[in-house]
């Protein structure tokens, strides 16, 4: 039985995209669902445009999606004399010549070709020179000229495409670069790729590179073209839509498993259901349920995503990530035991963690620094609560043990002895605490506070109160 092998093949010319990271995400499934291989190539033969740092930003994206690779990564600019060698077979098989027309002459053939209304291509001037290499020469393929090329795409069916419309296209540049689609075919060819999954951008490339298949007698592998992910207007998802790189969302807070579960539902589905655990997606995917119409990103089913992630996570998981989003906000070593209490309050008002991070800050803050709402301050902290503070900090001083049960039940006596209704307390309670409105449960808040913050905080506002 032939081993799956797929790869994934990205150019560091730029962060790597959700539309890429969909479709690392899909050849990573098919190879581990078989039991096969998953290959990392970076194509970086643009030598103006590719940069190390925009490598390494790719590799660390796949990683923090836990889309680990068996074979690379490796790279298309290290693999050059290969390219030519292949090159050099077709050109001794006659299936390539050497072209002597420079770039103003071939675009004059293909506005010619326009201007006649037929396809805008090179018309084969030295297709039958038998030229020799030369300076300002190129390696262009000998395409056929009548019939059609075809090949099945699980995606999109049967695809044929006459012959008349394909170009002799460039094997190898002026200045002895390999070009796209022969590189591809070889590495393709020479890594046993037998299926390759990608965005339907590429489907015009894909009767070149079977041609060139054909050519050196290889086998074709299963070809697979998903469509492009769209933004809200149905145009192809770029900057203006927002967000579009997978390293910005790990900035902004969004869980890994949440970005997965949501580019796997981007294009394929398994019946009604939307939240996959990565078991649950290894078993259910198949490439018979890629879809063929273009998605649309949505934000906002991203975001319902992660809050049920987070809602699901353990405070264990989720406390180192509070942390490094509260050091970014200024909070140094924060005591981890800490944040472990902290979290289980937040997770279920968290939509990414950088808003557990903005709601934990008044947990973390110096408690003579406690950055105060002035607003809500001027309402609530007045000459009115303060004999309630001055009691209420004297009790919580001797509370013991300091947790919500026995926090609800000295509130409950304190309230009954004083004919007072909760609310009269509640938010100036809460302004003083965490100098906000909104917080979690006033009794849950205090006991993962702790007695000494309590006590603190309630004497800091005393003191602004006088």
């Amino acid at each position: 039985m032939t081993t799956v092998i797929t790869r994934f093949p990205p150019s560091p010319t730029g962060h790597l995209h959700v539309g890429g990271a969909r479709t690392a995400l899909f050849n990573w499934l098919w190879a581990r669902k078989n039991g096969g291989k998953f290959i990392l190539r970076i194509e970086d033969t643009d030598a103006a445009r590719s940069t190390g740092e925009m490598t390494r930003g790719i590799l660390d994206g796949m990683r923090w999606l836990g889309l680990d690779w068996d074979e690379g990564p490796y790279f298309q600019s290290r693999r050059i004399s290969l390219y030519n060698e292949y090159i050099d077979r077709l050109l001794q098989t006659g299936h390539a010549y050497y072209c002597a027309c420079t770039p103003d002459e071939v675009e004059a053939m293909r506005n010619e070709a326009r201007a006649a209304g037929a396809v805008p291509k090179y018309n084969g001037r030295c297709r039958e020179k038998g030229l020799a290499p030369g300076p300002g020469r190129v390696v262009r393929f000998k395409a056929p000229l009548n019939g059609e090329t075809s090949f099945k795409d699980v995606v999109k069916g049967n695809v044929s495409v006459p012959n008349a419309q394909l170009d002799d296209m460039v094997l190898r540049r002026v200045d002895g670069i390999p070009t796209y689609n022969l590189a591809v075919v070889v590495d393709d060819v020479t890594m046993a790729v037998t299926h390759i999954i990608r965005g339907d951008d590429h489907l015009s490339n894909t009767p070149k590179q079977v041609l060139l298949y054909e050519a050196l007698g290889q086998a074709l592998p299963q070809f697979g073209h998903v469509p492009m992910i769209l933004g809200p207007d149905k145009k192809k998802l770029s900057k203006r839509h927002g967000a579009t790189s997978v390293t910005v969302y790990r900035e902004l807070g969004y869980l890994p498993e949440a970005v997965v579960n949501y580019l796997a539902r981007l294009g394929w589905s398994h019946k009604d259901q939307e939240i996959f655990s990565l078991d649950e997606l290894l078993t259910h995917f198949s490439l018979g349920h890629l879809g063929t119409s273009a998605c649309v990103f949505d934000q906002g089913k991203l975001l319902w995503l992660n809050a049920h992630y987070i809602k699901s996570e353990t405070p264990q998981r989720l406390a180192p990530l509070l942390a490094d989003f509260l050091q970014q906000r200024g909070h140094r070593e924060v005591n981890s035991a800490y944040l472990e209490a902290i979290v289980p309050l937040l997770q279920p008002r968290a939509g990414t963690m950088v808003e557990m991070a903005e709601m934990a800050e008044f947990f973390v803050a110096d408690d003579h620094r406690l950055p105060m709402d002035e607003a809500a301050a001027g309402k609530y902290l007045t000459a009115q609560v303060k004999e309630h503070f001055v009691s209420l900090h004297n009790l919580l001083q001797t509370t013991s043990p300091f947790d919500q049960a026995a926090l609800e039940a000295l509130f409950s006596r304190y309230l009954e002895d004083k004919d007072v209704v909760f609310k009269v307390l509640a938010q100036p309670l809460r302004v003083a605490l965490t100098g906000k409105t909104k917080s979690p449960g006033l009794f849950e808040t205090m006991e993962v506070l702790g007695q000494a913050r309590v006590v603190r905080r309630l004497a800091n506002a005393l003191r602004r109160i006088e």
